[in-house]
Formats: C-alpha cells, sequence, structure tokens
C-alpha cells in the first residue's frame, strides 16, 4: 500500500511540475490563459487544470496545447525533464527493467558502497 501511496504522490508531484512548466511558457509568452485557450483550441478550464496538476492531458491535447504555446512537442517536454545527469538516467533506465528483488538488491549495494566507516 505504502509503494502505492508513494507512486500516487510522484504523479501528484509530476502533473504539478509539469503545470508550473506549461504556467512559465505561457507567461514568458505574455499570454493569459483564455488566449492560450484559444490559441490550442482548447477550454480556458482544460488550461486552468493543467496548470494546477489536477489534470493529465492526452497526446491530442499535449498536441493542442503545443501548438497554443508555438512550441514542438519536444519543446514542451524538454524543459520539463528531470534534471539528471546521463549516467544516472541510464542507472534509472537500467534498474526500471529488473525485478523488485533485483531493485532491492541494487539498492543494498549501492548503500554499502558509501556507508560511512
Amino acid at each position: 500500500m505504502e509503494k502505492r501511496n508513494n507512486r500516487v504522490a510522484n504523479w501528484t508531484r509530476l502533473h504539478r511540475r509539469f503545470g508550473d512548466h506549461v504556467r512559465k511558457l505561457r507567461t514568458t509568452r505574455e499570454l493569459t490563459q483564455e488566449a492560450l485557450a484559444e490559441r490550442s483550441d482548447l477550454s480556458v478550464d482544460a488550461i486552468r487544470r493543467i496548470e494546477r496538476g489536477s489534470f493529465s492531458p492526452s497526446l491530442d491535447t499535449l498536441g493542442k496545447l503545443a501548438k497554443g504555446l508555438d512550441v514542438s512537442l519536444k519543446t514542451l517536454f524538454q524543459g520539463f525533464e528531470r534534471e539528471r545527469s546521463n549516467a544516472v538516467a541510464e542507472i534509472c533506465d537500467f534498474l526500471s527493467l529488473r525485478s523488485g528483488r533485483e531493485v532491492e538488491l541494487a539498492w543494498r549495494v549501492i548503500q554499502a558502497m558509501f556507508e560511512e566507516r
């Protein structure tokens, strides 16, 4: 149950971070939520909910949002990506393909490597 709660909390933070990112892109372009909604062919409510992090937009909605902000999807996500080094990202990708037991073992090895003596 604890893992599920952590996953939900992580998704909530992810939605909020994305919403903050969209708001920054919008305000940098000096657009109101209403103007962005019109340019994106989305409702003002959808823009508000995305910016608050209370709405998980579909790929279609993301495409409309990128169009309204006059950016590519790559640019829409580029500034939003987690700030990790390539090596850390590769380790995370590697571990994401492993079983829970293997991840636990890797975590113990990492902790032992850096344990202060």
